[in-house]
């Protein structure tokens, strides 16, 4: 009963077989590997981008700090959610790649919405040389607290960044469960709406650890290349990045990994909403959901073995029957039944 987080899950055996044949023989380093060229290939042509670079790394927050500091100015702010994973889980790695601060927008439902970004973009540039000048949005797709913007919304939203001369990274790491949950496609979801630059999540979703940066204005690719090199993430044996990412796109891998975890959750919230006690804090959309629940039914679970994080109060002391929220994620690889032991011991 493992709903802790899509990070602890386990490698799926494609992806461990594509390692191993890697293995083999000798191969090019630094990103020159033939496994590369196929996987540049493919991306391109799933996002269908003839045109965009496309580089590995092995970390999301290598990938969201390398992008937006190629994507801003040392003297520039970067627009986010107070939610967002660049400010609250990446332990200011963006301002260290970028040199720039993040300026926090409010969210509804975890997203930000064009009105309130106006509003944010607008009061910036406005004290000449002595304040921060208007650098990049970002924002993620599935939120944080597994909401999801629509297309009409990411379009919304990089078209008020556009107004302000500026550009728009989405932040991608559960990208698959996004698409997914749409049913568009992946050019629909970024360039066509107005992304300049993806994160292109795969370690949530079944790769033992790597991700894309996609960057849709060829233009910026050389000085990606540059920070990733001088930010110390360009792999030497580089293959390894390779071959899980060519794994993880062949046959449509990363979708049908997604869809498997999407539908854990979907069979995991239909059983809470059936619960008298229980409340869904945001309505979820991807593969996470936020509930509350009494202590006592905390209790319960985790005394037999539920695994996952208690967002605040203390789970263990305290009034038996006071709401604590909690975050239950689930991967593709969960077993069904220990969605419906979990919901049985809820349930009794």
């Amino acid at each position: 009963m493992f709903f802790a987080s899509d990070n602890a899950g386990p490698v799926h055996p494609a992806v461990i077989e594509a390692l191993a044949a890697a293995n083999r023989g000798y191969a090019s380093a630094y990103g020159t590997d033939a496994l590369m060229d196929g996987v540049r290939a493919r991306i391109r042509e799933i996002f269908e981008a003839p045109e965009a670079a496309v580089y590995l790394v092995a970390t999301g927050t290598a990938a969201n700090s390398l992008l937006l500091a190629t994507l801003s100015k040392p003297w520039e702010t970067i627009f986010c959610t107070p939610m967002a994973h660049i400010h609250e889980d990446e332990c200011n790695a963006p301002e260290f790649y970028s040199g720039a601060k993040l300026t926090l927008v409010p969210a509804t439902d975890a997203k930000l919405t064009p009105t309130a970004l106006h509003a944010a973009i607008a009061a910036e540039q406005s004290r000449g040389v002595h304040g921060p000048q208007r650098g990049p949005v970002s924002l993620t797709q599935a939120t944080e607290k597994g909401t999801l913007y629509t297309l009409d919304e990411i379009a919304a939203l990089t078209a008020t960044a556009r107004d302000f001369g500026i550009r728009t990274h989405m932040d991608g790491a559960r990208f698959a469960n996004a698409l997914v949950s749409l049913g568009c496609t992946p050019a629909e979801m970024t360039w066509r709406a107005g992304i300049d630059a993806l994160s292109f999540g795969g370690t949530k979703n079944g790769l033992m650890g790597v991700e894309a940066a996609v960057i849709f204005d060829p233009a910026l690719a050389w000085e990606f290349e540059l920070r990733r090199k001088r930010g110390a993430h360009l792999f030497s044996k580089h293959r390894y990045l390779s071959a899980q990412m060519q794994a993880y796109l062949a046959d449509d891998l990363w979708l049908d990994l997604a869809a498997r975890a999407n539908a854990n959750l979907a069979h995991l919230v239909a059983g809470l909403r059936a619960l008298p006690d229980c409340t869904l804090a945001w309505e979820p959309a991807a593969n996470l959901v936020f509930a509350r629940l009494p202590r006592r039914l905390h209790q319960r679970v985790r005394a037999a073995g539920a695994s996952y994080y208690v967002w605040d109060g203390d789970p263990d002391h305290g009034d038996p029957d006071e709401l604590l929220l909690a975050r239950f994620v689930c991967d593709w690889s969960l077993p069904r039944a220990e969605i419906d032991r979990f919901l049985s011991l809820l349930a009794d």
